[in-house]
């Protein structure tokens, strides 16, 4: 299974992205969960201590990394540089583990909004199409809404694209444009997931916002989850009606999937 999840920032594809990696350990599958976010929170989400995560380099910091196997270094442009570099043993290395995940940590590089075809961007490129495409792991992948990191390539290997949105005009804008930007990549599934409900009304809104795009659940406004976040801890181990809704979520998409 790999799972992409995106939205406007704020709305809760972390929180989402974290849930479903503990979900899918708990199972006894092997995770890897990537935070391809350049605000990155994920580690503080899956419960990394905030010692421990503030020693976690984004791969696109690594500059001695990526000049190794691009044969150039970082933040180059023009020049010339490998376009198939070696990655594979990049998670063994470099990943975090914690319960039965790996988490890695991407990083941005400083033109990839741009469209740079510099080594950075390349390298990170190549190393999530390694994740999506030539892996037996579960991939969990948390991004921004730009959904910069992925490819054609890669992204039509992704077997489910969610969108997190919330009751808000905003949410349910960026949840189109996202769409949009999937189907020009060749995603096969996208799938809406609705976050802080606040009850029906909300579910109503959300519904005649998204259009076509199917709802696969809902998430309940949940101060459990603030506190999880206050306290640094994962809600999987503080919010168990959030681990519920969002197990059920994982069923129904799964069995989209399967139909």
């Amino acid at each position: 299974m790999k799972i992409a999840v995106t939205g406007k920032g704020g709305v809760g594809k972390t929180t989402l992205s974290s849930i479903l990696s503990h979900l899918y350990a708990a199972d006894g599958r092997k995770v890897i969960a990537v935070d391809a976010d350049p605000d990155a929170n994920l580690a503080s989400a899956l419960g990394v201590p905030r010692a421990e995560a503030e020693k976690i380099r984004p791969i696109a910091d690594m500059g001695e990394l990526v000049e190794e196997r691009m044969g150039t270094k970082p933040g180059g442009m023009g020049g010339v540089f490998k376009l198939n570099p070696k990655v594979d043993d990049l998670p063994e290395e470099l990943g975090y583990k914690l319960h039965g995940i790996t988490l890695m940590i991407m990083g941005r590089a400083k033109t990839a909004s741009s469209g740079c075809y510099c080594p950075e961007n390349v390298l990170l490129r190549r190393l999530l199409r390694h994740l999506v495409v030539e892996r037996d792991e579960v991939v969990i992948v948390d991004m921004e809404a730009g959904i910069e990191h992925l490819t054609r390539g890669t992204a039509d290997s992704v077997d489910a694209f969610i969108v997190v949105v919330e009751p808000g005009q905003r949410s349910i804008q960026t949840a189109g444009v996202v769409q949009e930007m999937a189907k020009g990549l060749g995603v096969k599934k996208v799938f809406v997931v609705a976050n802080k409900v606040r009850g029906a009304a909300d579910i109503d809104f959300i519904r005649k916002g998204i259009g076509d795009l199917e709802l696969a659940g809902t998430i309940s406004f949940n101060n459990d989850v603030m506190e999880a976040d206050i306290k640094g801890t994962s809600p999987f181990g503080h919010s168990p009606k959030t681990v519920d809704e969002i197990n059920q979520i994982r069923s129904v998409i799964e069995q989209s999937l399967n139909a």
